[in-house]
Parts: C-alpha cells; sequence; structure tokens
C-alpha cells in the first residue's frame, strides 16, 4: 500500500522549505523530498542579499543587442554559449519579445510585490521560528567607476521609489569618504536602504531545523520518478518509495523544466531554462566594504559575514550563462569575478579560497515566478522559475504557496505568478 501524505514538495531548497514551514504553520503535513541534499541548489552559492531593489527584470529594453554582443566575450557578465538548441532558442525568443518598456514594468512591478512581502516576512520568521542565519538589516549600494553607466543606472530609480524603495544617490567622492575599502575613481554610487542580508547556508539549514521541528519530513537524496494524478490527490513514485499525496508542490528550481515529461507538464521547458552563476567565498580580507555592493561596471556582487566586518567570510558572485547542464568550473569566467572586485576594492580576496561554486537558476521567460495550480491538474502546484532572487522571494513564495493550498485570502495578488500563462 502507498504510504499516504497530506502534502508532497519536490525540492528541499529555500522555496521548497519555506513552502514546507509556511504549509505546517497553516496546519498542513508536508513531506520534503529531493534528488540531492537539503540547500543543494542555487541558493547554496547565493550571495545572500535580500533585495527589493532587484526588482526589475533581467528582460529590459536594449538587453538583446546587449546579449548579441557579450556572445563573443565568453567572461562577459551575461555569456549565451552558442550552440544548437531548439529549447534554449525558443526560450531565448520569447524572452527578446519581452524586451521593451511595457513589459519590463509589468515584470517590475510583478517581482516588487513578492520581493517587498518577502523582505518583511522574512524578517518576521526570523523572530518567530528563531532563525540563526546571520539575518541583518544591511542594506546595498550599486557603485560605478564608469560615469555613464551611473548616469544609465538612475533611469530606474523613478520606477523603484514608485513601488516603495528608498533610494538615495552618492556621487563619487562622498561615497569614496564613506567606504574605505573602495579604490579612489567612483564616479557615483545609489544606495538602497531599505535591503538586507543573511547568510544564505545557514538559512536553507535553519529552515529545515524549522519544518523537521514541527513535524515535516525531509528526505534527502531521493528523486522523483513518477506522478499519476488521481481524483483525491496523486501517487509520487520516488526512488525509495511511493507515497499517496493529497497535494504536490513542484519546488525544483531549475530543475523543474527536465522534470515536466515526467509530472505531463512539457511546456515547462518552453518557459525555463538554467542560469548558471558563480561565486568564490574566502576568508575575509582584512578590509571588506561595510555592507553588500553589486560593481555594477563588472556586475559583481560582493558580502561578507562572521563577526567583525566579515570575520567569517567573503564571497564574489554573480554572472548568468546559458549553456544548459554544463556543471564545469570556468575558470575564466571565475576569474573575471577576480578581476572585476580588483578594479574596485583594496582587498578583492582573501587570504584563503573555501570555494570555489556554479549553480543554475530557474530562469523564466518573463522574469517572473510561475506560482500556483499547474494548468489540467487539480492537485498539482508549482513554486519554480524565481531567477537570481530565490533567497529573497523565499518566504513570500511559502506564503503564497500555503494560502493557495488552503485557499485563504492571499497575502498578495498571485495573478501575475499564474502557470497558466505559459502553458
Amino acid at each position: 500500500m502507498d504510504q499516504r501524505e497530506d502534502v508532497v514538495i519536490v525540492g528541499a531548497g529555500v522555496i521548497g522549505l519555506a513552502s514546507a514551514l509556511a504549509l505546517l504553520q497553516a496546519g498542513r503535513g508536508v513531506h520534503v523530498i529531493d534528488a540531492g541534499r537539503v540547500g543543494g541548489g542555487s541558493s547554496h552559492g547565493n550571495c545572500g542579499t535580500i533585495t527589493p531593489s532587484h526588482a526589475p527584470p533581467l528582460a529590459a529594453p536594449g538587453m538583446v543587442a546587449t546579449a548579441l554582443r557579450m556572445m563573443l566575450t565568453p567572461d562577459a557578465p551575461l555569456y549565451i554559449r552558442p550552440r544548437l538548441d531548439p529549447a534554449l532558442w525558443s526560450w531565448l525568443w520569447r524572452f527578446a519579445g519581452r524586451c521593451n518598456i511595457r513589459d519590463w514594468e509589468t515584470s517590475a512591478r510583478a517581482k516588487s510585490a513578492l520581493l517587498n512581502d518577502s523582505r518583511a516576512r522574512l524578517q518576521e520568521w526570523v523572530g518567530q521560528y528563531g532563525l540563526d542565519c546571520e539575518f541583518h538589516l544591511s542594506g546595498e549600494d550599486y557603485v560605478f567607476r564608469d560615469p555613464r553607466r551611473f548616469a544609465h543606472g538612475q533611469r530606474e530609480i523613478d520606477l523603484l521609489r514608485e513601488l516603495g524603495i528608498a533610494v538615495e544617490v552618492m556621487d563619487g567622492a562622498a561615497y569614496e569618504a564613506q567606504e574605505p575599502a573602495m579604490k579612489p575613481g567612483v564616479a557615483g554610487a545609489i544606495r538602497f536602504s531599505g535591503d538586507a542580508a543573511l547568510r544564505p547556508d545557514r538559512y536553507v539549514a535553519e529552515l529545515a531545523r524549522a519544518v523537521r521541528e514541527r513535524g515535516g519530513v525531509i528526505v534527502e537524496h531521493d528523486p522523483l520518478q513518477s506522478l499519476e494524478s488521481r481524483a483525491d490527490g496523486v501517487d509520487v513514485g520516488t526512488a525509495k518509495t511511493r507515497l499517496h499525496a493529497r497535494e504536490m508542490v513542484l519546488a525544483s528550481g531549475a530543475w523543474s523544466p527536465r522534470l515536466g515529461a515526467t509530472i505531463g507538464l512539457p511546456w515547462l521547458r518552453r518557459a525555463m531554462q538554467p542560469g548558471k552563476g558563480y561565486s568564490i567565498t574566502y576568508t575575509a580580507p582584512a578590509l571588506v566594504p561595510r555592507r553588500p555592493v553589486v560593481l555594477r561596471d563588472r556586475s559583481v556582487c560582493v558580502t561578507a559575514w562572521g563577526n567583525d566586518h566579515g570575520a567569517g567570510g567573503f564571497r564574489l558572485g554573480s554572472t548568468m550563462e546559458f549553456s544548459g547542464f554544463d556543471d564545469s568550473l570556468n575558470p575564466r569566467r571565475l576569474g573575471a569575478l577576480e578581476r572585476g572586485a580588483a578594479e574596485f576594492l583594496h582587498q578583492p580576496v582573501g587570504p584563503q579560497v573555501l570555494e570555489r561554486w556554479c549553480g543554475w537558476r530557474p530562469m523564466s521567460c518573463d522574469d517572473i515566478p510561475i506560482i500556483g495550480r499547474a494548468p489540467g491538474h487539480d492537485h498539482l502546484w508549482l513554486a519554480t522559475g524565481h531567477g537570481m532572487m530565490g533567497v529573497g522571494m523565499s518566504t513570500g513564495t511559502g506564503q503564497l504557496v500555503a494560502d493557495l493550498l488552503t485557499a485563504r485570502a492571499p497575502a498578495i495578488d498571485p495573478a501575475p505568478y499564474r502557470p497558466d500563462r505559459f502553458a
């Protein structure tokens, strides 16, 4: 006889675990499965910034031309490896169709609603569940050395302020006076004082702890192998067992398109692509930035954590590479992180490398998450497609999933995230 469960969640990353915790709080039972280990996906190498300021999507006016130019530069911040891949080119065609001002603003507003809800909710969860993840109200700075890029970066400010984001523009001299870690030559900076930061590996581990303490089950190294819809739920086959669940939530991040055929959602391959990101983690140098910074000319994010301004660790991260599920560590792209940091920082790297990492973000072609009931399935729900914002959108997504499954009034409007926009 199949093991009977209330809600089965596929994916023990930040989205799956946040959904599990919110469902437990709503009185539902959860059984989480993952093909790997807890937090082994894209959240592991994340820079840990919680950024409502990052609402503007990647699909922006002019991005198509920018991406085509960068195809000739393998260490560019955005790189599309030239290859014959029909699913990728179909995705890129739909992505290109969004690179206009109307769709850009639509995506930004949808992302902003979820980011703002998540930012406030995360602070509540840290206290409510005792999440020991070094969460702090850090703010974040965009820093520019190129005056033209600084001027271009300010074009988003009016929309961000309309979306409730606190924005402060600083000239280079004023910024350098406040940030001793930065080399001379800063053209200007944009500060987002409402952003926050945490240590992502600890955050995921703490979510898992809170889920287990409240009766949730998490089974690692147990991949999904089959799914059959029934009138009263779904039959879920894994490598270890068979489960019958009232509901199933797919929260498997960049692996969601690969599971699409297994669960009867082949359109996920057209809607999503894996976007490969890189990071390098070091022991902290003696001089680190006072808050997380994005070195905008080179698209490098710099974060530090631990006591005494980052004594516990120092991370360079970012880049976006569309190369399928290639898991090789490209030394040229890792080197681009260090070269970019060296242009800006007096001490761009730490004395010891702790980890060189790459992982895949789940990129939807409109850069809006896919959250809601799967078209054609009464008991299957999706929580995926968060792009580079999974950590920052996690608590809001978890609450939205719980609200939808329990038929409660959602905290935010679920319409922009509906999966049937792609089906």
